[in-house]
């Protein structure tokens, strides 16, 4: 399954329902405000490196390039384009949007 976070990690529990729901490999894809959630440093930093053991972690770029993180995410989060955003919904033909 495909979990998008599109909320801000410091605004909703959306990524945290989102993470306590993925099953081992699934893909989370943070996208607009989600992405805070991929950045070193945060609060979030530790527990999404804990959910990088089990599941694919992705940021769309277009976003984190809007918000200037390019230089602040954690490793092991893979960057994808629109096109690479699509990919991800025919390789998990199971969406799940955590609003």
């Amino acid at each position: 399954m495909l979990h998008i976070v599109n909320k801000s990690p410091f605004q909703t529990q959306s990524l945290e329902t989102c993470l306590r729901f993925a099953q081992a490999g699934s893909a989370v894809l943070l996208i607009e405000d989600g992405i805070y959630a991929a950045s070193t440093g945060s609060s979030t930093e530790a527990r999404m490196r804990e959910a990088s053991a089990t599941v694919k972690l992705y940021a769309l770029k277009p976003d984190v390039d809007a918000r200037a993180m390019g230089t602040r995410l954690i490793d092991g989060i893979t960057l994808v384009d629109y096109a690479g955003f699509v990919d991800l919904t025919l390789e998990y033909p199971t969406v799940q949007s955590w609003l």
